[in-house]
């Protein structure tokens, strides 16, 4: 189960890459927000065969493909909320240097087996971008669904600490990081979703 939930990271990957790039569906008019999306969308999908390959024969070696995906969706994500609550500039600049941030977390981790600057990495986004959802005005409209993203992605942390508890209480049907998965994947899907719907805002 975990490996066959990573699935849907795929068609949701898949399907928010050709909306973002073909055709621009998404209507995302800055050069920066594109390439920020398309690198979110890219991370998510490689999750899909990262997370798999991971669980089919789960160590360290494995994990490091499980982990770096993520780093790509978390970084992208980051400096895409840059770009729409702080500055376009500084934002698609910040794209770069947040990428690689995380691929040297990962890497960092993997050779001396120091989880923290990983963490640092993943956890930052979750706290800065709900603090700048509320603090921060919005250039467009639905923004309210960064706030449901946090919620969806906090679940599935809960889920993920309550595996075993979680697979007892469910009769050995199905794991806490089974549900994690599932749960983490609404992530893309909501913000999918925000972008097709959003508009700019009349006054910032």
């Amino acid at each position: 189960m975990n490996v066959i939930s990573n699935f849907p990271f795929l068609i949701i990957g898949v399907i928010g890459l050709v909306l973002c790039l073909h055709g621009n569906y998404l209507g995302l008019s800055l050069r920066g927000e594109v390439w920020g999306w398309a690198c979110f969308y890219v991370g998510v999908t490689a999750t899909a065969f990262g997370s798999a390959y991971y669980h089919l024969k789960p160590n360290d070696a494995r994990l490091v493909w499980d982990r770096l995906p993520m780093t790509i969706a978390f970084s992208s994500i980051m400096a895409v909320f840059i770009i729409e609550r702080i500055d376009e500039r500084r934002g698609t600049a910040s794209l770069v240097p947040l990428l690689l941030a995380g691929i040297v977390s990962v890497a960092y981790w993997r050779f001396s087996d120091d989880l923290r600057p990983y963490a640092i990495v993943q956890f930052v986004p979750c706290v800065a971008i709900p603090a700048m959802t509320v603090s921060l005005p919005p250039k467009y409209t639905h923004s309210l669904y960064w706030l449901w993203v946090a919620a969806l992605y906090l679940l599935a942390k809960i889920e993920e600490v309550l595996d075993r508890k979680i697979y007892r209480w469910t009769n050995h049907s199905i794991s806490g990081h089974t549900m994690k998965h599932l749960s983490a994947v609404m992530v893309p899907v909501f913000m999918t979703v925000m972008l097709a719907r959003r508009n700019i805002k009349i006054e910032r």
